[in-house]
């Protein structure tokens, strides 16, 4: 059996690879479109759901869903990877909308767009490697947890044939594919399910049962708003809110799909490809969207790989809302359900929890951390925050703890200080107390003097070359004569530059302990 390869590179490419490109289209077409398909199906409750929490027209939300769909399959740089209206972004909007209304909502963003695609042209998404394993897999769990839990609700005033729908969706998608697997076992699940509720008379709620669909398609229109330094105050502050957690939903949606298909992608070009498509969306009466982590993994786990999925997604998704809405609003919940309780399991990462023990304390703790702060504000993007600070501060003190100094006296009355390590604003902290400046030495013949060997030892920071000088001027001040051998080039002219010990300004300079 061999891998469906969509070996695009991680970073730009020179020159534009039209046969790569369509590759990216026309590779996997069957699995495609039918993946597509289910995902379609997928994003109408939650498109729904999204902009009622924004405070909007559902219509906004589902032109959104498949206007951004549907281009980012042309010029994102992740294929396979579904963009649309999410959560994330309209918890951003709420504020916005209510205050200022939905030309406002429309001008922030429009606005968005334009700030990602200059942050994809800046190659921004370089910083994605800053992110450790150990939040991308709290991330993971996260979502995992927060997917399974949105389906909850659906539960709330349901009878039996609810519970008894769901179960049977479960059974199909995961029984079926051990017999046939032609077609994907999740969009057999909706027909089937669809079937028996419009047959069986199943007292159960339906898609038409949650809001309203929009009948036609959205007109292009200029947002409605004075164009006053006024109103840039007003939508900036909105839409770099939007931009940046948007990029970072995507990004680390693009990774993850990376790995769970084998395959690389353009973080820079998916940048562009992201605000574009809300620039676009903005002008057509849709809300600021970005990539749909629980949608793309649908889509992967039913097969699709390419551009063709993401496109099919959004096509059918107007097909369904224009043309066949009077099947659509028959689709029961339950169905939807059972397909989404599937991804949560699907994603969610189960080894993580059989490695809590094995794994440093520190990674355990940012993982879960992760996990708490992403599950209890149902913010990813504040969950990946928290967890990237704790990683930074779990590595600082780890490197911190590698430095050191230690010291040998030679018969002359020499004492040589060698100090190991990597010197910055932690690993300095005790750094001055390692050195004896007044016992040890008055008990040495006169003419005594200290060397400070740095051979080992590099200094990142002021904060660091500062613990320097306080060391060599209380030396100083004791009249004992110091010699610094073994500096790296690096390290003498942060020294040179920030230092003060050997400096006319540094007599009668006090020191801190």
């Amino acid at each position: 059996m061999t891998a469906t390869p969509t070996p695009r590179p991680s970073t730009s490419s020179p020159r534009f690879d039209f046969q790569q490109y369509r590759r990216e289209w026309f590779l996997n077409p069957r699995k495609d479109v039918l993946a597509g398909i289910v995902v379609a199906l997928a994003l109408i409750p939650e498109a729904i759901a999204f902009s009622i929490i924004a405070g909007v027209d559902p219509a906004v939300g589902l032109y959104a869903s498949f206007i951004i769909a549907m281009v980012i399959a042309f010029i994102g740089g992740r294929p396979a990877m579904i963009s649309a209206a999410t959560g994330a972004m309209a918890l951003l909007m709420t504020g916005i909308v209510r205050d200022h209304g939905l030309s406002y909502l429309f001008a922030a963003t429009i606005l968005t767009g334009v700030l990602q695609v200059v942050f994809g042209w800046a190659k921004l998404a370089r910083y994605l490697k800053f992110v450790p394993r150990s939040v991308m897999v709290g991330f993971v769990n996260a979502l995992a947890i927060l997917i399974f839990s949105a389906q909850l609700p659906q539960f709330v005033g349901e009878g039996w044939q609810m519970y008894a729908m769901v179960a049977a969706g479960l059974a199909i998608i995961y029984l079926l594919p051990r017999v046939f697997k032609a077609i994907p076992s999740a969009l057999v699940a909706i027909v089937v399910l669809t079937l028996v509720t419009v047959y069986g008379g199943a007292d159960v709620r339906t898609v038409g049962d949650i809001g309203t669909l929009p009948t036609a398609l959205p007109p292009f229109s200029l947002p409605q708003v004075p164009l006053t330094l006024q109103t840039l105050g007003i939508i900036f502050p909105v839409a770099l809110t939007l931009s940046l957690v948007g990029l970072l939903e995507s990004l680390l949606t693009a990774q993850l799909v990376d790995e769970r298909t084998d395959t690389t992608s353009n973080k820079n070009m998916e940048s562009r490809g992201q605000g574009v498509a809300n620039i676009i969306t903005g002008f057509f009466g849709g809300m600021a969207g970005c990539a749909m982590i629980g949608q793309s993994m649908i889509n992967v786990s039913n097969g699709g790989r390419g551009r063709l999925s993401t496109f099919v997604a959004g096509a059918f998704l107007l097909l369904l809302i224009l043309v066949l809405q009077p099947l659509l609003v028959q689709i029961p919940m339950a169905a939807l359900v059972a397909v989404m309780i599937v991804v949560s399991v699907g994603t969610f990462d189960w080894q993580s929890l059989r490695t809590l023990t094995v794994f440093p304390k520190g990674e355990t703790i940012v993982m879960l951390a992760t996990v708490a702060v992403t599950v209890l504000t149902r913010d990813l993007a504040l969950g990946v925050l928290v967890g990237v600070i704790l990683s930074a501060l779990f590595f600082a003190r780890k490197v911190s703890e590698l430095s050191q100094v230690t010291f040998s006296d030679a018969p002359d009355g020499t004492r040589t200080y060698t100090v190991r390590g990597q010197l910055f604003f932690v690993s300095t902290y005790d750094f001055v107390h390692q050195f004896d400046f007044d016992q040890s030495l008055d008990a040495e013949p006169s003419g005594s003097r200290v060397i400070i060997d740095l051979t080992d030892a590099h200094f990142w920071d002021g904060s660091a070359v500062g613990a320097l000088d306080k060391v060599m001027l209380k030396f100083q001040r004791r009249g004992i004569p110091v010699t610094l051998v073994g500096l790296n080039a690096a390290s003498a002219t942060l020294i040179d530059r920030l230092g003060v010990y050997d400096k006319p300004s540094a007599a009668g300079r006090e020191t801190g302990h």
